[in-house]
């Protein structure tokens, strides 16, 4: 068995004696890179945040920021990583180094007070500098606004870092300041070269283990052979549970890295989205071709989140909150379900049995989420929250409708945190279709929606609150969207 190594600013180190469940932001404090800081333990401060290397859209390699609180060290065997301390170019021997240009412009412009924030801002800005494009679209008034400036730095590539003290404006100045790569710049180099292979990794401590099968018939075998074992991708919900609730698993399968659960197929006749590419390379590898799922990308979470996050992960945990199961349910998706003895294709309106259960079967994974073409012309995700983002969702509503010669020829409406479970309005899709989209049909359509599902109350919202979100959700689309659809 191949020792389980991962190489953090140019230097390769072993990951043992760590536990298995030991972060990656545990691991590289007790290695003195304390510039990853804790702040919340729950992928929700930024102030973890590490680049990782890879797999590129636009180039063999990107640099990804994630939240170093949440992702075991375990799983990034073989992989590279940089923090904050790594951005600066070493001087010649007895001079300091060389701030790196995100460094300086955080620096110069006042980004910092008591400089606790500051590393994770700085890995998250570091991210978005080397985004490949980024320059591409610098013109402010093309309809992005004040979130994107002038050097195309788009402000929610910094959703989830947070600043208790310095304020947001001069971190703001020191986002839009910042140029391009220069030739010489060795991670902007390093883009050029491939990332580094996934690798099969068996590390195992005071009895936990941590285990990446190499291919997906082996994760199926092993999946039947350890009925208890605890199956990640991104870790974002894991890692809560890890860090907050001290959860501890004795056997813990990493499905993020297989190659048969990261592709992303457009057929004549469908999409279909490997359970285990992140939000982040779903959304650009799409580039708005699902225009609903284009509407959710932006309000699931952060940037930090999204890029470690899977759609097989938020249907996997079966949350009645999470927010792409009413986006998907309203696009009439299916889940492709494996196990050792083959696949099943489950329609997501049947894929959920209760409050966090599901029909999926001890031994089975979700291969790939699939939905259906052609896709309906009007859309849209409505996420009621007490933030604008990065924030859980007390009510969230899909619509997908198709409105020919002003009629609702056919609507489909998912809707999230009303029940146990993410479900269908199907009553409210009764009371449109079939009808003109006219005022009278989406007020009466929205009296029914008022009444879908079993909304509580709790401390995000009331039961009442809820249910008139509902209700105003489809007056809103209506009010939305008359313009532009035919009477």
């Amino acid at each position: 068995m191949v020792e389980a190594r991962i190489t953090v600013n140019g230097k390769t180190a072993p990951i043992s004696p760590a536990a298995p469940h030991t972060t990656v932001l545990d691991f590289l404090r007790e290695r003195g890179l304390t510039g990853t800081k804790e702040g919340c333990a729950e992928g929700e401060c930024g102030a973890c945040s590490v680049l990782v290397a890879r797999p590129g859209v636009d180039k063999p390699t990107d640099w990804v920021a994630i939240n170093a609180c949440l992702v075991p060290v375990a799983a990034l065997d073989g992989q590279e990583v940089v923090t904050s301390e790594g951005l600066a170019t070493a001087g010649e021997p007895g001079t300091p180094p060389t701030l790196h240009p995100v460094q300086e412009e955080m620096a110069v412009r006042g980004g910092s007070q008591c400089g606790y924030c500051t590393p994770g801002f700085v890995c998250s800005m570091a991210a978005e500098y080397y985004r490949p494009g980024r320059c591409a679209h610098a013109d402010p008034s093309d309809g992005t606004g004040s979130e994107h400036g002038p050097n195309g730095f788009d402000l929610h590539s910094l959703s989830g870092n947070l600043c208790r003290c310095t304020g947001y404006r001069p971190i703001r100045d020191a986002a839009f300041a910042v140029g391009t790569p220069t030739e010489d710049d060795p991670l902007a180099q390093r883009r050029e070269q491939s990332p580094p292979a996934p690798v099969a990794t068996e590390y195992a401590r005071d009895d936990s283990a941590f285990l990446r099968p190499g291919t997906l018939a082996e994760a199926l075998r092993l999946l039947r052979e350890r009925p208890d074992a605890v199956v990640v991708a991104g870790s974002t919900d894991w890692g809560v549970e890890v860090n907050i609730r001290s959860r501890r698993a004795r056997c813990v399968v990493a499905i993020d890295r297989l190659p048969e659960l990261r592709e992303l197929r457009v057929e004549p006749g469908s999409v279909e989205i490997g359970a285990a590419l992140t939000l982040t390379e779903i959304e650009r590898r799409l580039d708005g071709g699902v225009p609903l799922l284009a509407e959710l990308f932006p309000q699931f979470a952060s940037r930090l989140i999204r890029n470690s996050a899977t759609l097989g992960g938020n249907l996997g945990t079966g949350s009645p909150i999470g927010d792409s199961p009413p986006v998907l349910l309203a696009l009439e998706a299916s889940v492709v379900l494996a196990d050792a003895d083959g696949e099943r294709v489950v329609p997501l309106a049947d894929y959920f049995t209760g409050y966090r259960r599901s029909v999926r079967r001890p031994g089975e994974l979700i291969r790939a989420v699939r939905i259906p073409l052609p896709l309906s012309p009007v859309v849209a995700f409505h996420k009621i929250a007490k933030r604008r983002f990065d924030d859980i969702s007390s009510v969230a509503v899909a619509f997908a409708l198709d409105i020919e010669d002003g009629i609702v020829r056919k609507a489909r409406i998912g809707l999230g945190g009303v029940a146990a479970t993410p479900i269908r309005a199907l009553a409210a899709e009764a009371a449109l279709e079939g009808k003109p989209w006219v005022t009278e049909t989406a007020e009466a359509a929205a009296q029914v929606l008022r009444a879908q599902g079993t909304p509580m109350s709790d401390h995000r919202a009331s039961a009442d609150y809820r249910a008139a979100m509902l209700g105003q959700s489809l007056l809103k689309l209506y009010a939305q969207t008359t313009e532009a659809v035919p009477s």
